[in-house]
Formats: structure tokens, sequence, C-alpha cells
């Protein structure tokens, strides 16, 4: 196998492997010591191994007895898709709703979960390591999920394109591919990109881009800070950032040129659809002859894209969800309120 760009040692063992050869944990452990300061430990590799180092400790119970047989991938009380996609969700920021995006994976359960890009920010986790137990938890997850039968496949973004290096191999159960075809119950072939193909400053300008990637983390720790203050009242999440970038002219033409350039690629290739991730907003609509899909972020929307055991596509918006449970339920007693109540009542 050939080194990642940036790597200055391989690992011997794995070297002139097949494309589709298979990494099991222990692969993964000494590829990523050996590695050491290379792009893959940097861009998610790291991850990868944390997530299996709490496997191995115990966090979760990943054994289960029906592990890797796709019928018995459905669970009581869960709900069921053909297959799930999320994108961008930058874990290694501060800005990542790991939280949440942990939650709706355990809420779920599916044959198919496709990972669509920016799933691990390298471009920040270069700059400054953050990583918490959250993170962690997505990782376990997600290996949980391969472990249990799930289809998982990877498609690295820019933010992670580090993990691209590894293209057509399979780390713990996780397919690693620049793109693929996912068939709809109905017979349609959709193309799943992440989408960063299309970014013309990100193409043409890389440094212009991680200008931008500086100015979009600011508005995000606002958003993060002004969340802050809206939990401590009582409110649910809004994101602000998202509010912000959809009033503002130029972004919306930004996303309305990306969305057609997508479709347009997606025709010339003989599909009938495409799915994508890369500009943090959620979509579905058509394009011409061309069903153009976006599974949105985990930054901002916290959203996902979904086919339904009938073929049905829908985009779930995970933390509208959340916001409406919490409404519905009853507000909480404070506890010196309820002992006060209980004394005259006695």
């Amino acid at each position: 196998m050939k080194a990642a760009h940036g790597s200055n040692s391989s690992f011997p063992a794995l070297a002139g492997q097949p494309a589709q050869s298979r990494f099991d944990d222990d692969d993964i452990l000494a590829f990523t010591a050996i590695e050491g300061g290379g792009l893959a430990a940097a861009l998610g590799a790291s991850a990868l191994l944390r997530g299996i180092d709490g496997d191995r400790a115990g966090h979760e119970d990943t054994h289960d007895a029906d592990d890797n047989h796709a019928s018995n991938i459905r669970r009581k009380g869960k709900r069921h898709f053909r297959a799930v996609f999320v994108s961008d969700v930058h874990l290694g920021t501060r800005s990542s709703r790991a939280d949440l995006l942990h939650d709706f994976l355990k809420s779920i359960t599916c044959e198919k979960l496709y990972l669509v890009g920016d799933i691990v920010d390298g471009w920040r986790l270069k700059k400054s390591w953050y990583w918490d137990t959250r993170h962690n938890d997505v990782i376990r997850r997600v290996l949980k999920m391969a472990k249990s039968g799930t289809d998982v496949i990877y498609i690295p973004g820019n933010h992670d394109e580090g993990l691209r290096g590894f293209v057509g191999h399979n780390l713990a159960g996780v397919s690693l591919q620049m793109e693929a075809v996912h068939e709809g119950l109905d017979g349609r072939k959709f193309w799943v990109i992440h989408g960063d193909e299309f970014d013309g400053v990100v193409k043409y300008a890389r440094w212009l881009a991680h200008v931008g990637d500086h100015a979009y983390s600011l508005l995000l720790k606002l958003n993060t800070a002004f969340n802050r203050v809206r939990r401590s009242l009582g409110y649910p999440y809004w994101s602000l950032s998202a509010y912000l970038k959809h009033k503002v002219k130029n972004a919306v033409e930004y996303i309305g040129k990306f969305e057609e350039a997508v479709a347009h690629e997606a025709g010339r290739r003989g599909v009938q659809g495409v799915i994508c991730g890369h500009i943090h907003h959620a979509e579905r609509r058509m394009i011409g002859d061309i069903e153009y899909l976006n599974d949105g972020d985990w930054v901002e929307s916290c959203t996902a894209l979904v086919e339904t055991d009938a073929g049905e596509w829908d985009i779930i918006r995970y933390a509208d969800e959340v916001a409406a449970e919490e409404a519905a339920r009853p507000p909480r007693e404070g506890r010196k309120r309820r002992a006060a109540r209980d004394k005259v009542a006695a």
C-alpha cells in the first residue's frame, strides 16, 4: 500500500496489499503508531484508534451474538432505514454537535450508512488538538454499527482529505471510497460524493478557502456562545450561523450555483440523482431531470438524509425533533417549590 502523502514511513505488513484488503483493529493500531505524525494519524486514523481503544476497554459491548448479520440489524423501538447519509460532522472542533449525532445514530438502524465527508476536521486538528469523549462516542457508535451488519461507506471530504490516501481499503469494517453509487429501492441510481470538487474556491484558490474556514469558525464560536445563553434560559438549540448564512445574498447565490453544477455532472454521468454534503445546507429538489439531495451538516442544522424501507426520501432535522420533544415535556419543578407543595399537601 502506498503511504499517505506527507508520511515518512509505511507499515511493512500492509505494503503491497490489494486495493480491497481489510485492515483489522491490530493493523490500525500498529499502522497509526508507526505513521506517527503522518496525515493519516492527523486526519482520522487517530480518531478510529480512539474508538477502537474505547471498544476494547469495554465502554460499549460491540460483540453481540448477531454481529455481522444484516438480517438482524433491526432493533425493537428504533427507526429503521434502507440508507442513512450524514456529512460535515467536523469532529475535532468545538462546534461539532457530536452529542446530537451520537444520540441520533443510537436511535436508528440502517442497512447502509454513508459518511459523506468532513467527518473529522483535519484542517482544525493540525492547527490545534481538540477531542472530547462525545467525539469518541460517535466513532464507537459507527464501529458498532459496522460490526452489527450495517454497510458503512466513508467518502472523505476536503477537511479529512488525508484519508483519501487509503481509498479502496477497509478500516475496522468501514469502507473508504472516493465516491459511490447508491441504488434506491425504485432502481434509480444516485451518485454519492462529498462535493468539494465543485467548490471553485477550494479547487483553485486553496489559501482563500482556509481564510474562509477561519471566518466560518469564528461564526460557529458565536453560535456556540449564543446557544449556551439560550440553554441557560431554557430555550432549545437554534442555529444563528445557519440563519445568518441564508440571509446573505452571496451565500444563497453560491448554494444555487453549486447545486446546479453538481446536478449537471450527475446528468452527464447517466445517473438519476446525486447525494452530497460540503455546503452545510440540507436540500431535496429536482434540477431538470436530476434529483439533487444534500444531507446537510452536524455543526449548524444537525440533519441527515434517509431512504425509508418504502424507498421514500426524507431529510431528518434532528435538532428540531429534539427541540419539539423538549417542548412537549411538562416543565420540571424546582426542588424547593416541590418540597413546599408537598408540605402544604401534607
